[in-house]
């Protein structure tokens, strides 16, 4: 007999179920593609920030502490306490390794011109690949960490080919005041010996790298006998934004209760990544670059914020709707639903009669809205971030619930009609 009534229901009035299931699919989906979104995007926005330079820096224990006592700012050496570059791969082997997207090693000296001028000379990497103890392989370098410079003429060096390694690459400021054009030969001279190179590419950096010269780490090296020795390195990681535990943390992590450092060890925090770095590499001090580390935090929470109130006001939306169409279809039979209470029917099987057929719709408009959610968090995925999003399975029971909340915040005002409604009223033309 009840599937009976909810059949005739379903059938009857089968325009405005249809139009309570689309309110419903579009409520659903709205939600299914925003969680989606809101819960991968923040590796998204960590892979778009990641374009505009690194977060941490890495130096030696020594100048870095000598940075501090004497606020000596970026490109002041200090000391003569520098990083082995055979450690360097050991960046891969943290716990946190695959947040790690890329790192490039530093080491700077002045070198004389052919005129007479000096000028800062940096020797880097480009794109050198490494072979990691892990088995993976990895090209890293300034190439990509440095991916907005405009390479005016030239090429970016590439370790890989054997004439670039006595090659450099010259800022353009310099490069139009000394009047040196790609392919120019130029003698460098350094404070162990001088060296031969070729101008293989002029960028345009728009700082103070425009009047400086990038080459090859091994060169730099030998022109100031520092072999396989880098002053810093500077790493782009994938990090989590920082909340109380990880201010507490970057603080004293020895400070911590055992179970608060687990959980801080354990998540992607930059201080926590920065402590692992200084564990596996010997002498180092990793420090978050916190210009780039609180505005990745603050994107990601203003973002993720965007979503939430994207998916609460498409549920309030959709809960207007329905609780607008239920209320109809209600008024609509109230006629036969005074004839129920008129032969007996109580109140609560009449609700639960009306609630089942509600709910039956907005289960089949929740199945379809979830799917559009899903092409819909696609959609942003490739239009926004160039990649697809995972499907997260934790989204399934939590839209469920708040499509289940809706409709059942929606379905009130009918309910309250129905409790209301009186039998005489509605048969004798009363109401």
């Amino acid at each position: 007999m009840l599937f009976k009534m909810i059949r005739g229901v379903l059938f009857h009035q089968r325009g405005k179920m249809l139009l309570i299931a689309f309110t419903i699919a579009l409520g659903a989906s709205l939600a299914t593609g925003m969680l989606n979104v809101m819960w991968d995007v923040g590796d998204k926005v960590n892979q778009e920030l990641k374009t505009y330079g690194a977060n941490i820096v890495v130096k030696p224990k020594d100048s870095s502490l000598l940075s501090d006592i004497y606020d000596v700012g970026e490109g002041e050496a200090l000391g003569t306490s520098y990083l082995n570059e055979e450690d360097l791969p050991k960046l891969k082997t943290i716990f946190w390794a695959f947040n790690i997207v890329d790192f490039t090693p530093f080491l700077e000296t002045v070198v004389a011109l052919p005129d007479g001028n000096a000028a800062q000379m940096t020797g880097t990497w480009f794109n050198h690949h490494l072979s990691l103890p892990t088995g993976e392989e990895l090209d890293a370098g300034v190439a990509s960490m440095r991916s907005w410079w405009d390479v005016t003429e030239g090429a970016w060096l590439d370790e890989k080919n054997e004439a670039d390694l006595q090659s450099v690459m010259v800022g353009t400021t310099l490069a139009q005041q000394e009047g040196w054009k790609v392919g120019d030969q130029v003698t460098l001279t350094g404070s162990d010996g001088e060296a031969q190179v070729t101008v293989a590419g002029i960028f345009d950096a728009g700082g103070d790298e425009d009047m400086q010269i990038f080459a090859p780490l091994d060169l730099v090296q030998a022109l100031t006998d520092r072999e396989g020795k880098v002053a810093s390195v500077e790493v782009s990681a994938l990090t989590t934004p920082d909340n109380e535990l990880a201010r507490r943390a970057a603080r004293n992590p020895q400070a911590l209760s055992s179970r608060d450092y687990e959980t801080w060890y354990c998540t992607a925090y930059v201080s926590a990544i920065c402590y692992q770095i200084q564990e596996a590499i010997p002498n180092a001090a990793a420090a978050a670059v916190r210009q780039v580390a609180d505005s990745e935090g603050a994107i990601l929470d203003k973002t993720q914020l965007l979503m939430i109130l994207i998916t609460a006001l498409s549920l309030i939306g959709a809960a207007l709707g329905i609780s607008n169409l239920v209320t109809a279809s209600v008024m609509e039979r109230s006629k036969e639903i005074g004839l129920l209470k008129a032969i007996g029917a109580r109140d609560h099987s009449i609700t639960g009669v009306i609630m089942i057929e509600i709910l039956v719709t907005a289960l089949i408009g929740g199945v379809i809205g979830y799917f559009m959610g899903f092409g819909f968090a696609q959609l942003i995925g490739h239009s926004v971030f160039g990649s697809a999003i995972e499907m997260k399975v934790k989204v399934i029971p939590i839209v469920a619930a708040l499509i289940g909340l809706v409709t059942l915040a929606g379905s009130l005002p009918a309910i309250r009609m129905v409790l209301r409604l009186r039998p005489a009223e509605v048969l004798h033309g009363g109401q």
